[in-house]
């Protein structure tokens, strides 16, 4: 199933030992935090997946769906660097058929955005050229998923949601361990030979008080029907995007995400500091800005 498309270099021809592309990185560390927490993978076991190790992060994409089912990043918050410049360009991954990733085709002349599952900004740390090879590494499109080209408040919320935890993180040393993907559902609107997910999931890991804890999070883009009936009625049309909604970000039980996404997300669950409560209209939080982020159990 991996595979890569780059010929052996005139090093390897003349003796010299040859190293495929990205064959050095080591990826996700479960054990970063001084406590186990495993890379997320499906619970069911007909679900087939390649494990794509990165600079501090790793991705576990599905070929069928060429796109990733969940990643996970560390983050030390500490050796972060804030002056890396964002002048990557997006790139498939050589070790993987180019069939099973969703490349240019999927985002040229239309309005959607390749979202990065892992930020850019997260696995930024460390030496100089660890931190670059990381930026670098975070633009191959096996980590985008196909996002609406709206920006508001929640998208924004989603996207500064490690920095806000960071702070949280217990101690100075401000690590986290957070895993992000899409909600793969079979119903998920086909777009030029993908399905476009209309929910993405994160759950933060971190110490606090020397235990592990964890916080969830749901971003929806899937569309206001009642109130933008015209523009969803658009998007069905033959060729068109489909029709994506405004984001919207709650807070939710680890526990929902792990139902669904099917994933086996370890002990997460038990660590969560969110209450979990039987009113539909409590269990998931919306969220309207930093302030409303429960991180304590109670």
């Amino acid at each position: 199933m991996i595979a890569s498309d780059s010929p052996p270099t005139a090093g390897a021809a003349a003796g010299t030992a040859f190293r495929p592309p990205l064959a050095d990185r080591a990826g996700y560390d479960e054990h970063f935090l001084g406590v186990p927490v495993p890379l997320p993978m499906p619970g069911r076991p007909e679900v087939a997946t390649v494990v794509l190790p990165y600079t501090h992060f790793t991705v576990v994409l599905r070929p069928d769906r060429r796109m990733a089912v969940a990643t996970a990043v560390c983050i030390d918050g500490r050796r972060l660097l804030d002056h890396v410049p964002r002048e990557s360009s997006w790139q498939f991954d050589p070790r993987l058929d180019k069939a099973h990733q969703a490349g240019p085709d999927v985002y040229r002349d239309n309005s959607l955005d390749k979202g990065h599952l892992v930020r850019r900004l997260d696995p930024v740390w460390g030496t100089a050229a660890e931190a670059e090879q990381a930026n670098e590494d975070t633009f191959h499109y096996t980590n985008a998923a196909p996002q609406a080209d709206v920006f508001n408040q929640d998208k924004q919320l989603w996207q500064e949601l490690e920095n806000h935890l960071l702070d949280h993180a217990a101690g100075l040393d401000r690590k986290l361990a957070v895993l992000t993907g899409p909600v793969l559902h079979d119903s998920d609107p086909p777009y030029r030979g993908v399905q476009v997910p209309l929910r993405f999931w994160k759950v933060a890991a971190f110490l606090r008080d020397g235990a592990l804890a964890a916080t969830g999070y749901v971003l929806d883009q899937s569309p206001d029907l009642p109130r933008d009936a015209e523009r969803a009625l658009a998007g069905a049309q033959a060729g068109a995007p489909p029709p994506l909604g405004a984001f919207r970000t709650y807070q939710v039980p680890v526990k929902d995400v792990a139902e669904l996404t099917s994933l086996d997300l370890g002990p997460l669950s038990d660590a969560d500091l969110m209450p979990v409560t039987r009113a539909p209209a409590e269990r998931w939080k919306r969220l309207a800005s930093h302030d409303d982020i429960v991180l304590r159990r109670g």
